[in-house]
């Protein structure tokens, strides 16, 4: 967990955590986790989310600076590279952890997508890393042997209703990371995503249905859902020097939901209510 003791796994590194917003945030518990691990980093947010977050309360229990930064603003991006730069010279490791739909915020059905809050969506969520990469490829601030790691969930590859155009966006992140990787694997850089079961976070709680979802995939997952702290344990790996021959994949970090059909709990339930059903006919 993000306070247990630390095993140097990231000892003299240096690396940018982007999405960090209060204690309960994936990115939150990972800049945690890093820290715990020897890191140096930077944090950076959207404005907005800054004026609403807790950040600088993360910045001073890791000692890291704050950039704002518009992810979907290319100016602002290329000044936050050159602040890290500055800060830092090159980094090792960066997170994407950025996602925002105004068509999920706003219950848009997803037969009538607002297609500009849908430009929007993309922008944020999944081309956002495309820039953030680019652009501190182009600040050349990526060290080789370095790692960048998205955060994802499986709504890129199946259909969870509520979740609307982020499954859309997320199915783009994890291409783009792929598309990247690629065109990076010759200096050593790998570039995944995380693909996390639900979580409960500030994000999360703002998905209609998010309850649902979340107990739906705690039951099915023989390990059960796992927490933002076991996400970022996992992450700290990826940052790590132990990892460095992955790249390329979308790591399901979800207690064995992705290849389950359903267990034999929820199945006793079902028949059971199936069962009552029929018997009120």
């Amino acid at each position: 967990m993000a306070d247990q003791q630390g095993y140097g796994l990231l000892k003299g590194k240096k690396g940018l955590i982007f999405g960090a917003l209060d204690e309960r945030s994936i990115a939150w518990r990972i800049a945690l986790a890093c820290k715990r691990e020897g890191a140096e980093f930077s944090l950076s947010n959207a404005p907005v989310a800054l004026r609403f977050g807790d950040l600088d309360e993360l910045s001073e229990e890791t000692g890291a600076e704050v950039f704002p930064c518009d992810v979907t603003n290319e100016d602002e991006i290329e000044e936050l590279m050159q602040n890290v730069k500055e800060e830092h010279g090159k980094i090792d490791f960066m997170l994407h952890a950025i996602g925002m739909s105004p068509n999920v915020r706003k219950k848009q059905d997803y037969k009538e997508l607002n297609y500009q809050w849908m430009q929007q969506t993309m922008d944020i969520s999944a081309i956002s890393l495309h820039k953030v990469i680019r652009y501190a490829d182009e600040a050349d601030i990526l060290a080789d042997g370095g790692s960048i790691v998205a955060l994802s969930y499986i709504g890129a590859h199946r259909i969870f209703s509520k979740y609307s155009d982020m499954n859309d966006a997320k199915a783009l992140l994890e291409s783009i990371a792929r598309n990247y990787g690629s065109r990076l694997a010759d200096r050593g850089i790998r570039v995944n995503t995380v693909s996390q079961a639900p979580t409960r976070t500030s994000a999360g709680k703002g998905i209609k249905g998010f309850d649902g979802m979340y107990t739906f995939a705690d039951k099915i997952a023989p390990m059960g859902n796992p927490t933002a702290d076991e996400c970022a344990d996992y992450c700290v790996t990826l940052f790590s020097d132990l990892t460095r021959k992955v790249t390329m994949q979308n790591l399901y970090h979800d207690g064995g939901f992705v290849t389950s059909g359903i267990d034999e709990q929820m199945i006793n339930d079902l028949a059971k209510i199936y069962a009552d059903d029929e018997g009120d006919e």
